[in-house]
């Protein structure tokens, strides 16, 4: 990598429209037409040397127009390239971020003509069997359903020009390196590959050394890791009742959508059902749901059916709800970068939204390290009336309405009270998902602003 870094300010305004861009006018038509009239710092910083086809490393925190800072280049290279071969391959951890990325392919190229299609796992392989054999120009995968359909022998990739691999740090986090790297060894040597991440640790520079030639290195410096418009408060609450405190928080009727986030999936599952039996209506998506139950819960929050959705880590990477007024971390993450990726959901295209961190004496140490990371001490809150050393007090709804702690003693909460297990068993709750129905794929999430 004998190029110098470019480090790019998230406020610079090098370049402050996109028709100072190196792209096409169709391709700025479709710019326009989805609302958007000023570049992002990442995509600023990559759009001019991806064009012209040189590999290219981006790093940048969620919401920042990662998507579109490798779309944009692989349309405009691509745009009178013959129909019917497949040219340029994205690799992307979930199903989520491969449909959210189609789609922003689909509204960008509008006026190309060029053809795209998602391959993930979950859904009949029919479809895309046929995109496959050269019904798309441009290929979104997850690793594992692409594999299975390589194994057939009907993926035919000698035409492809561009190899992007999208949040590379989670696809590597989830245990698709192996994969990645049989998809990489059946490709063309002769081609520009793109790597994208929120964070370079040393698998992945280790990666970019394998993979990418010579390439350029786009940094957005940050002046702050979390969105800006958000505020943040933390709420004291013990581990047998962040439910029922999670309840009476919900009765304020200012959360009017509302991202909540757990480590497991089975937590996931009970505390959405503790929610609709305190009458809250809410939708709930994890590695173990199907893909049309994912698209469901997705679309009700959408649209205001659900007023919450609750989400591990790894599914929630993909959600990208306009809208969100209130992220809530239900259980505190282990790692500072999860934090700045869940309040990332909220307070997008300069709206403003609020994160709320529901805290016991066991997540002090975690939400430390979220501080520091921050740069900010986070004001702490208790809830008036509730008695924190009894059981949650009779004005909350108890989800089943027998009298019971609306948290009742989370399953994963060990016999002595010494709180959650070590971080080891938590992440083997969350398992590797499969992104195919045939084998184990291993998926896991986050979004792009677009």
């Amino acid at each position: 990598m004998s190029d110098p870094e470019s480090t790019v300010s998230p406020t610079a305004k090098a370049r402050s429209t996109f028709d100072d861009l190196p792209l096409n006018p169709r391709l700025r038509a479709g710019i326009r037409e989805m609302g958007y009239s000023e570049p992002t710092a990442i995509q600023q910083g990559a759009i001019p040397d991806a064009v012209h086809g040189r590999d290219l490393i981006g790093t940048a925190q969620t919401g920042t127009g990662k998507t579109a800072a490798f779309l944009l280049p692989i349309l405009e290279r691509l745009m009178n390239r013959p129909r019917g071969r497949i040219y340029a391959l994205v690799l992307t951890p979930t199903r989520e971020l491969a449909l959210q990325a189609e789609g922003f392919l689909r509204q960008l190229g509008r006026h190309t003509g060029l053809r795209g299609a998602a391959v993930y796992g979950g859904v009949g392989m029919r479809p895309q069997e046929e995109a496959l054999r050269g019904a798309a120009e441009i290929i979104i995968a997850t690793p594992g359903r692409l594999l299975d359909h390589m194994s057939r022998g009907y993926v035919d990739f000698r035409s492809l020009e561009i190899l992007v691999l999208d949040e590379a740090d989670r696809m590597l986090d989830m245990g698709f390196l192996p994969d990645v790297r049989r998809i990489h060894d059946r490709l063309p040597r002769n081609r520009q590959t793109m790597l994208f991440s929120a964070t370079m640790p040393p698998e992945v520079v280790r990666l970019s050394r394998d993979f990418l030639r010579d390439p350029r290195m786009v940094h957005v410096a940050e002046k702050t890791v979390a969105a800006v418009g958000v505020s943040h408060l933390a709420v004291a609450a013990p581990s047998t009742q962040k439910t029922g405190i999670l309840v009476q928080l919900l009765q304020d009727a200012t959360m009017a959508s509302v991202l909540v986030f757990v480590r497991t999936k089975r937590r996931a599952d009970r505390l959405v059902r503790d929610l609709q039996h305190a009458r809250i209506s809410a939708g709930v998506i994890h590695g173990n749901r199907s893909q049309s139950q994912r698209v469901h819960a997705l679309e009700s929050f959408r649209t205001g059916n659900h007023r919450v959705l609750v989400a591990t880590d790894i599914a929630a990477r993909g959600v990208d709800v306009e809208g969100v007024s209130h992220v809530v971390n239900f259980d505190v993450p282990h790692e500072p970068e999860i934090y700045v990726h869940r309040v990332g959901r909220t307070a997008r295209a300069q709206r403003r939204g609020q994160a709320i961190t529901l805290i016991a004496p066991e997540d002090s140490p975690d939400f430390t390290r979220i501080e520091r990371l921050l740069g900010e001490t986070i004001p702490r809150a208790t809830l008036p009336g509730w008695d924190y050393s009894a059981a949650p007090p009779p004005s909350a709804p108890s989800p089943q309405g027998r009298g019971r702690s609306s948290g009742g003693r989370d399953r994963f909460q060990n016999r002595r009270g010494r709180g959650p297990p070590p971080r080891r068993m938590e992440r083997r709750s969350e398992g590797r998902p499969s992104d195919s129905g045939s084998r184990a794929g291993h998926s896991r999430p986050r979004s792009n602003r677009w």
